[in-house]
């Protein structure tokens, strides 16, 4: 069965026949901030297997632990060393923790179809004892997982040995009280929950309600409500599916609750539109509350302009005041009380309109760019290629280019702007649009939810840059 996101590029097919060294503005500090690098992880061989391209990046909510999922199924866990986060000042540093095969590849029979182990999404739950819990999906099936820790160990058993084979019960002659004793540190991931057979397409979004009890998971053309205890059957809240498939216009590309109000979600479509439902209003939210769309310009029509306008992504801010939208060219900020244009827009690489053909010939013009907030949402962070990223200064409404690269990974070393040239002589710093390799994009960012320490995914690494006080 054809996905609805293939056969909206089919239809597409036939219709077309400013790191940081100015920085960002933190507002406890005096002035400007540097940012440096920190950290990379992952290997150094040029030859990159296909599963260990970074699929995902999530912070927990304090910010100690950062998960990263891969295409081939594995997510790995990094805590901040606590070293790191006691010295003064304060260093973004992160060990592994723990690693774990969340999902393994599998075959639909009935459809005849393959099932990647790629980690789509990873969404942790807010902590509520010592374990900590998240949510990982692929294309079909959502688990649940518990991270623990265990540093004691029972010795003493009456009917079973300490290598765990059963004591034969005649020669159990006394009573033994069993004793606690200390063991080596060990992470454990363990499913506790495996929620299946929703979705019909690909899932693209889950998300976590506030009241952290539901969960909404979101494919092309639905939207599931789940409950976290209940595996066996899900609401469905949103449904686009038209009667007959070849009058579908539009798809879901990314769904999101709101981070205070637990009747409130959004989801974005690949028409460039935001709907905003409110789950009080009526069990199917089929019939929006709100409807966020900017009306295009009519000097920017081209060819492209429907599938460059597909919004990739969309995050409500920290506030609950606003969000952000990413489509192909820029990312906008949305006022929720404002729905007819957006606030602030800003061109995250204006200077590949004039690529969009050889952009559409290589596939790239269908790359899912995320983005994300700062904690206090003052600025934003999004991708771009050449492993360039881009942070956006709200207040000062600075911009900078920023690249993430190997030949910097050195401790605390300053990160220069990059620029691109788009014709003319190239000055010294600068890049030719020509040049840039897009084969190496920033598709996934996350940054820390109280400090200026951000993640971004370069194929298989994963750099850590945080500011230099």
């Amino acid at each position: 069965m054809k996905s609805p996101s293939n056969i909206m590029r089919q239809s597409s097919l036939t219709k077309l026949g400013s790191m940081i060294n100015t920085a960002v503005n933190k507002r406890a500090g005096n002035g400007d901030i540097q940012w440096c690098f920190s950290q990379v992880k992952g290997t150094l061989e040029e030859d990159v297997t296909e599963a260990d391209i970074i699929s995902c990046v999530e912070f927990n909510h304090d910010g100690d632990l950062l998960a990263t999922g891969d295409k081939g199924g594995r997510v790995v866990i990094f805590q901040r060393d606590p070293i790191s986060k006691n010295s003064i000042p304060r260093r973004g540093e992160y060990n592994v923790y723990s690693t774990f095969q969340s999902h393994e590849p599998e075959f639909d029979y009935l459809k005849s179809l393959e099932i990647e182990e790629k980690i789509n999404k990873i969404r942790w739950l807010k902590r509520k004892n010592p374990a900590h819990f998240l949510l990982s999906t692929n294309d079909k099936t959502i688990k649940l997982w518990k991270v623990s820790e265990r540093d004691k160990r029972v010795e003493g058993y009456n009917t079973k040995e300490e290598n765990g084979t059963i004591r034969d019960p005649a020669c159990i002659t006394a009573l033994r009280v069993p004793t606690i004793k200390p063991m080596e540190l060990m992470v454990e991931a363990s499913p506790r929950r495996i929620f299946a057979n929703a979705h019909t397409y690909h899932i693209n979004s889950i998300s976590v309600n506030s009241d952290q009890e539901t969960y909404l998971s979101a494919d092309d053309l639905r939207i599931n409500l789940w409950h976290l205890e209940i595996t066996d059957q899900s609401f469905n809240i949103v449904d686009i599916k038209p009667t007959n498939m070849e009058e579908l216009t539009e798809v879901i590309t990314a769904a999101e609750f709101h981070p205070a109000e637990c009747n409130v979600l959004v989801y974005s479509s690949s028409k460039g539109t935001i709907r905003l439902c409110d789950m009080r209003s009526a069990a199917l939210c089929d019939q929006h509350s709100k409807l966020f769309e900017e009306p295009e310009d009519p000097t920017n029509r081209s060819f492209f302009s429907e599938i460059i306008s597909s919004i990739s992504d969309v995050k409500l801010s920290n506030s609950g005041r606003y969000m952000i939208s990413r489509d192909y060219l820029s990312v906008k900020v949305w006022d929720l009380q404002m729905e007819t244009k957006p606030i602030e827009c800003y061109p995250v690489h204006e200077y590949l309109r004039s690529k969009l053909c050889s952009l559409y010939e290589n596939d790239c013009i269908f790359d899912k760019f995320e983005c994300c907030w700062s904690g206090n949402d003052s600025a934003i962070m999004t991708g771009s290629y050449n492993n360039f990223f881009r942070v956006f200064d709200r207040t000062t409404k600075r911009d900078l280019t920023l690249e993430a690269a190997r030949d910097i990974a050195k401790p605390k070393t300053l990160l220069k702007p990059r620029k691109v040239c788009t014709g003319g002589k190239r000055k010294k710093d600068e890049i030719s649009v020509d040049c840039l390799d897009f084969n190496k994009k920033i598709l996934h960012t996350a940054w820390h939810p109280s400090e200026n320490v951000v993640a971004v995914a370069a194929t298989n690494n994963l750099f850590l840059f945080q500011d230099k006080l």
